[in-house]
């Protein structure tokens, strides 16, 4: 069964003859997983102890152990979830803007591709095998984080289609080629 996206042409380069499969695709997402993922765990790591150091709660708690022993006032309380939830935003938005620089500002560049994908020999294009914008690999990567994850479905999709298109591959009209 094919869908109208998957019905549009595509003009093939002599470099790139193939469509990346699943497994090589999942090697190049794991393989940028690990170039992202841990400067931004210790990047939250940073942010998390920047914001309990300023709170007098949770340095009590640190320089004496009895301390956990009795009960927090309301004051206390309320300046450690203060300080928590505000470490918890500001990684949140961190994280959210590197990621996106990361995918689809490497996506929409001369590389058209992350590091992961450019190692494996692949690179994302149009349907007409063009250079994809910014605001197109802006929607692949959001559609990629929120509809793809939902039970795997979006990137067993892949398997179906002719042109081994995930579900956020067929949202923003975009295929990834293998040399």
């Amino acid at each position: 069964m094919e869908t109208s996206l998957e019905k549009q042409p595509y003009e093939s380069t002599k470099e790139y003859e193939e469509y990346g499969g699943f497994w090589l695709r999942f090697a190049a997402y794991l393989i940028d997983s690990i170039i992202v993922g841990i400067p931004l765990a210790i990047l939250s790591i940073v942010i998390f102890m920047i914001f309990f150091g300023t709170s007098d709660a949770f340095n009590t708690m640190i320089s004496d152990p009895s301390y956990m022993e009795t009960e927090m006032t309301n004051e206390e309380a309320f300046a450690f979830m203060g300080s928590y939830f505000g470490a918890l935003g500001v990684t949140f938005l961190v994280n959210l803007v590197i990621a996106v620089a990361y995918f689809a500002g490497l996506h929409a560049s001369k590389w058209q591709g992350t590091v992961g994908k450019k190692l494996l020999g692949l690179k994302v294009t149009d349907l007409n095998g063009n250079r994809i914008s910014f605001w197109r690999a802006l929607g692949r990567y959001l559609a990629m984080a929120i509809l793809s994850g939902i039970f795997l479905i979006g990137y067993i999709i892949a398997a179906f289609t002719e042109k081994k298109q995930a579900l956020h591959d067929l949202i923003a009209s975009t295929v990834v080629l293998k040399k």
